[in-house]
């Protein structure tokens, strides 16, 4: 199991401290099996687009506003097991900013599960 901020996120960073591009808040969920790596563009066989988007914050974990939080809450369409989660900078195409795997978690139509991204600076 892995989670984190891939390499097209390490670029979304350095793009927006210098006052560009577009912030990393909308989340795309996959059922595809696989382990999260830095170089990583993609979902595991993303579903359900277009996606969803998050509330950001800042949050602190050891100094003040260390922390980037994004929570996006999705409900299932159809029956699938979840299998990975991500951030991106559009709702449709864009970057992938950030990116975890993990046991799937299966969901039946209409149920909702809500995703709390943190990425700690």
């Amino acid at each position: 199991m892995a989670t984190l901020v891939v390499n097209s996120g390490l670029a979304i960073i350095t793009n927006r401290m210098k006052g560009a591009g577009t912030e990393p808040v909308d989340g795309g969920w996959g059922t595809g099996a696989g382990t999260t790596a830095a170089t990583d563009t993609t979902l595991f066989t993303e579903v359900e687009t277009p996606r969803i988007a998050g509330a950001s914050t800042q949050q602190t974990t050891t100094v003040t506003n260390d922390t980037y939080q994004v929570v996006v809450t999705r409900t299932a369409a159809s029956v699938e097991t979840i299998t990975n989660h991500g951030l991106f900078d559009a709702t449709t195409g864009g970057n992938l900013f950030f990116k975890g795997d993990f046991t799937g978690l299966s969901l039946a139509i209409g149920d909702s599960i809500q995703f709390t991204d943190q990425v700690v600076f």
